[in-house]
């Protein structure tokens, strides 16, 4: 005594059509459980007394050195020529000397026809002997259209 269940035909194997949800079912209680553990923390607050008003303004000025490299790759240091290597060196050794608060910053200010191999001979050099506070300055001169 056999039941025969579903279509007249059973030599035919039938696929099944209905979409299997047990995965998304698993997922969307996985994520439901992150989201109620996650919940709480963001929630809690941390006082903090925090100070009020503006901090006073900074009473040592901080020295400006602009070091500067023409279109011909000759170097000056606040307008002063700097004849080689060494004192070149020398001028960046006594810049980086002291605690870095009161070391001066060094604005770099290459011109557009420099030579790219000087101005990054110039910035190892600073960055080797020391100098903390180092910008370049007059980027105004690369922008488009001029």
């Amino acid at each position: 005594m056999g039941m025969n269940v579903g279509s007249e035909s059973t030599t035919e194997d039938e696929g099944i059509v209905d979409i299997n949800t047990t995965p998304l079912i698993d997922v969307m209680l996985v994520l439901l459980i992150m989201l109620i553990i996650t919940i709480p923390l963001q929630t809690q607050a941390v006082s903090i007394d925090l100070p009020q008003g503006n901090p006073p303004p900074s009473t040592v000025e901080t020295p400006v050195v602009t070091l500067a490299v023409d279109f011909d790759n000759s170097i000056t240091w606040n307008g002063q020529p700097v004849s080689s290597e060494d004192e070149l060196q020398a001028r960046l050794r006594e810049a980086a000397t002291g605690p870095e608060a009161s070391q001066p910053e060094v604005h770099l200010q290459p011109n557009r026809l420099a030579d790219y191999k000087t101005v990054v001979h110039v910035m190892a050099d600073a960055q080797r002997l020391g100098v903390t506070k180092l910008g370049i300055v007059g980027q105004e001169q690369f922008a488009e259209g001029q």
